[in-house]
Order: C-alpha cells, then sequence, then structure tokens
C-alpha cells in the first residue's frame, strides 16, 4: 500500500449542515472512495471525540428541557429539546461549552496529525456549534471571531444545505421551524467567516460528485493517478435524497 511523507501534514475536511441533511452518508461515500485510493483516512466525530461534558449536556436536554433521548428515523420520530432551546441563560452556558470545545479541537487535530493519516475527516465542527448563538448580536459575532481565531482551519469545510421539510421528514428530530431558522443561522455564518464550501440540495450521487470535484484540489499528482472509480454511495439511488444520518449523537449537543 502507498504510503504517505511523515513530513506532510494531513489535509482536514469539515461536514456541516442541519439535521438530515445527508452528512453521514457523504462521509461514508468520500472515505470509501479515499481509501480505495489507497488513502490514510483518520475519521472524527465532533461529539464523541471533541466536545466536553457531553453526559451532562445530553442529560440536560433530557432531563431539564425533557426532550427525547435518542436518534430520530421516519419509522420512530422523537422531540429533542437541547440546541433548539433558546433563552437567555443558554446563551453564556453554550459560549463557555463552545471555547472549551474549541481548546479540546485544538488539542484532538495535533493527535490525530500524529497517527500520519492522508486525510482527516471531521463529522461535524465547530461551526456547528457557532450556528446555535444569536447571530444577529455584534457580541456573538465577535465571539464567533475569536473561535475562529482559536479552531484549527480544515482545507475544506463543506455545508450540506438541504430543504428543511425534506430533512425533518428523512431525520424527525425538531421542528421544522427551528430546521429553517438553523439554516438560516448557517448560511449567516458563512456570509460572516466564509469558511465553508455551500453544497446546494440535490440528489445524493450529484451532492457526491461536487463534494469530490473540490476535494480533487487536494490531491497529489500522484495520488490523482491512484484516483478509484466514482464509489456508489451505500444505499443511494441517482434521484433520491441522502438518507438519513443514523447513530449520529451530535444532535444533543446544547
Amino acid at each position: 500500500m502507498p504510503t504517505r511523507s511523515e513530513n506532510r501534514r494531513p489535509r482536514f475536511v469539515s461536514f456541516s449542515g442541519i439535521d438530515g441533511a445527508g452528512k453521514s452518508t457523504q462521509i461514508e461515500s468520500l472515505c470509501a472512495r479515499l481509501k480505495e485510493a489507497g488513502l490514510r483516512v483518520e475519521l472524527v466525530t465532533f461529539w464523541n471525540d471533541i466536545a466536553r461534558l457531553t453526559r451532562i449536556r445530553e442529560a440536560a436536554g433530557h432531563t431539564l428541557f425533557q426532550g427525547d433521548q435518542g436518534v430520530g428515523s421516519p419509522a420512530r420520530p422523537i422531540n429533542r429539546r437541547d440546541k433548539n432551546v433558546q433563552s437567555g441563560i443558554m446563551t453564556p452556558v453554550r459560549i463557555l461549552l463552545y471555547f472549551a470545545d474549541t481548546l479540546s479541537l485544538r488539542v484532538v487535530a495535533v493527535k490525530v496529525s500524529r497517527l500520519h493519516p492522508d486525510f482527516v475527516i471531521f463529522d461535524r465542527y465547530i461551526y456547528d456549534e457557532l450556528a446555535n448563538l444569536p447571530l444577529r448580536h455584534p457580541s456573538a459575532r465577535f465571539y464567533v471571531w475569536l473561535i475562529m481565531k482559536l479552531a484549527p482551519k480544515p482545507d475544506i469545510s463543506y455545508l450540506l444545505d438541504a430543504d428543511p421539510v425534506q430533512a425533518c421528514a428523512r431525520k424527525p428530530e425538531y421542528p421544522v421551524e427551528f430546521l429553517h431558522a438553523n439554516r438560516a443561522s448557517y448560511l449567516a455564518l458563512n456570509n460572516a467567516i466564509g469558511a465553508m464550501t455551500i453544497i446546494a440540495p440535490m440528489p445524493v450521487h450529484d451532492v457526491q460528485r461536487q463534494i469530490w470535484k473540490h476535494l480533487v484540489k487536494l490531491l497529489s499528482p500522484a495520488e490523482m493517478k491512484r484516483e478509484p472509480a466514482e464509489t456508489p454511495v451505500p444505499g443511494g439511488d441517482p434521484g433520491v435524497p441522502a438518507r438519513s444520518e443514523q447513530g449520529n449523537a451530535f444532535p444533543a449537543a446544547l
């Protein structure tokens, strides 16, 4: 198997977007394609590997706000109460938590780089937390600026845009009204920081091709020669939107 130079920094790629946008589907497909090309890939999930005090945050959503636990599906819709809870006290709590997560992100980025992978894929990133803040307020935007100074910047940050109604149908956990507001917050965040590559809503295979179109720019000539044929999306259909993100626990984040 081809080996990479240990002197070369791994390329960081992150995926963000509202719940039900199809991130897990696209991450699975991209990882498979990179590995098929003989590249070493490390997957980092923000909630499991980076976020701090996750048990307390999950308990708060369930105990304090009477929200459901688990992952929603069309056959088993649930009602989460965590990041969609907006109150005066929650903003300063989130500011403290997100600062701790940013410091943790810096540590994890260094540790995973020492494994010498070619690519590090982040299933959600600090952007997904910043989108929960009231970005209309100047103080929130200043905080975003500060976090962006501290957080490592990925080589590519994908924002998978999605229709909130379709996303809710695929992953029924939050009210459609919240998903509309959350989508608008992601777009406002990107307008403020200009760090994300927006992939418009489209069928799964078209999203896959758009992702690869941007990522291929990070490949070296030698890696380009090893590029495999397009990897089919597991369970995907060219005319069907991305499937739900089963097993992704990050939505419990406050």
